[in-house]
């Protein structure tokens, strides 16, 4: 027999497998344990009063029956001999559009322009440690792309581009907890994605498909209105049924690129701020209404969004990719410029939290910046990061203020510790943040102060430059078909394309990709 519970448990009964186990035991009316099965559906923490509850939904089974083994089959078949399509890219769009076309028939052939994951640690430790920024391996170029190095939250609200219980579950079949299935906000963690990474390419490599480090493309093979393939940096000519474009957010040339090719590319509006970083036990008493979470509630987190004017116009401004008990980074991706982003291990437990707060760019804010045409908000990102750089020092030091001083317009006397390893600089955030971007983030952070009290405070520090939150530019596709609105066989692909904000849609619009380009392509060639 099968009952499905609601039940509301305090946080030790929701965390301590044996409370949890005696609680739906007990409401489910059920005395002999020995033939009963317990299987959590979903988990979400109610915050809301100072009695925190979680409510769980599960499935308990009882008589001797047991739950049907629903997982989706993933059928890696070997597809060495088979025709080939060319992945560019190996963040989370181009990894599971690899897996995806191998289930299809179609040989992927994966490019990286960065290292795998185990060199990529050398070249992250040299950011970190010496400020050396490898154009080509860093926090957001190499395996895994951006995804692997930067905290691995696992949610998204674009529930209708494909089937999120499939992605997750392939994560869980390379090494990921199921506990990824269960939660409301799943979160695999910075320490755990390598690995798990590492398992997705050898997926693709024992099925037959090719994965490429150190391998970047620099041109590409266009004949009349289709693509043919691509060109390395070393020379090396590679064709296949089409090509898909999964370069992520940051690949600049790859937009500079497109636009020499004349292949039609869009300016699109994106944000920019700053990281914000308080003491994760300040986040945790504010939303938890209480001194110490203690041993069983997770590190808390926060989502704050405010309309704010400035010179007439509104803009939002908004907590971007909270880390609660994770780390400031640099994620510059070029010598002379600094950015700042935001991760967290699996356990998340730093003492710190630091989220992205920042202010919606839209593409009339950049009449500065038109003669760049489809690029101008990409060029806008990169003078603010070299701005950055300058007031830092010239290295990967970021520039730093604390929040009310920042708010009062005080330079800092002094500066916070901080999780940001290569170190802080206090200035004057005005003289980094354009005037559209301070002046709104100064009115939202006394808004933010008044919807959690405390939040606003010296205990709590700024630091820039916030400027990766998604693609500047788009590259345009056809609704339908996926494909590029001019150029056959070429399908812009993930956030590098706009079609995507975080590690699951990504997933997911690579898999969609992969199955139009199948549609479309295979089955005349075979």
């Amino acid at each position: 027999m099968k009952k499905v519970l609601q039940l509301a448990l305090s946080p030790e009964e929701a965390y301590n497998k044996t409370l949890f186990e005696e609680r739906v035991l007990k409401s489910a009316a059920i005395s002999d344990s020995s033939e009963t099965y317990i299987k959590p559906l979903k988990r979400s923490i109610d915050a809301r009063s100072k009695n925190i509850k979680v409510n769980v939904q599960v499935e308990v089974f009882s008589g001797g029956e047991r739950p049907d083994v629903t997982t989706s089959a993933f059928n890696y078949q070997d597809v060495a001999r088979q025709p080939a399509a060319i992945v560019v890219g190996s963040g989370p769009a181009g990894l599971f559009a690899a897996l995806r076309l191998i289930e299809l028939g179609i040989k992927p052939i994966v490019l990286e322009r960065g290292a795998d994951v185990r060199a990529r640690r050398r070249d992250l430790a040299d950011i970190n440690k010496h400020h050396i920024v490898n154009p080509e391996s860093n926090y957001c170029f190499g395996e895994g792309g951006a995804g692997t190095y930067s905290d691995g939250k696992l949610y998204t609200r674009s529930k209708k581009r494909g089937d999120l219980t499939r992605i997750l579950e392939i994560f869980v079949a390379h090494g990921a907890t199921d506990e990824i299935l269960v939660e409301a906000h799943p979160h695999i963690g910075t320490n755990k994605l390598p690995k798990i990474v590492m398992n997705l390419r050898e997926s693709i490599l024992q099925a037959g498909g090719e994965v490429h480090f150190n391998t970047k493309v620099t041109d590409l093979i266009l004949r009349e209105d289709e693509i043919k393939g691509v060109i390395t940096e070393k020379g090396e000519k590679i064709e296949g049924l089409g090509v898909i474009l999964a370069t992520g957010h940051s690949a600049r040339d790859i937009f500079e690129l497109l636009q020499r090719k004349k292949v039609a590319v869009e300016a699109k509006p994106f944000a920019l701020g700053v990281r914000i970083e308080h003491q994760q036990s300040l986040i945790d008493q504010m939303q938890y209404h209480c001194a110490d979470r203690g041993p069983y509630l997770p590190a808390s987190s926060y989502s704050l969004v405010q309309q704010v004017l400035h010179k007439g116009i509104a803009r939002g401004v908004f907590s971007f990719c909270m880390c609660p008990g994770g780390f400031v980074v640099p994620a510059a991706t070029a010598p002379g410029e600094v950015v700042v982003n935001g991760m967290s291990p699996s356990r998340r437990d730093s003492k710190y939290a630091n989220s992205g707060m920042v202010v919606a760019i839209e593409l009339d804010d950049l009449k500065d910046y038109h003669h760049h045409g489809a690029l101008a908000g990409m060029y806008f990102q990169k003078e603010i990061e070299q701005k950055a750089c300058m007031a830092g020092g010239g290295t990967q030091v970021a520039p730093a203020q604390k929040m009310q001083d920042f708010v009062q317009r005080k330079v800092s006397s002094s500066l916070l510790e901080t999780s940001y390893q290569p170190g802080l600089s206090s200035v004057d955030m005005y003289q980094v943040l354009p005037d559209m971007v301070a002046l709104r983030l100064q009115q939202a952070f006394q808004t933010f102060g008044q919807k959690m009290k405390g939040y606003l405070t010296n205990d709590a520090q700024i630091i820039g430059v916030e400027s990766r939150t998604s693609s500047p530019v788009k590259i345009p596709r056809d609704k339908l078909t996926l494909e590029h609105v001019h150029v056959k066989r070429l399908y812009p692909c993930g956030e590098g394309a706009g079609y995507a904000g975080g590690i699951i849609s990504a997933a997911m619009d690579g898999e969609r990709c992969a199955e139009q380009l199948k549609e479309r392509y295979f089955k005349k060639s075979v």
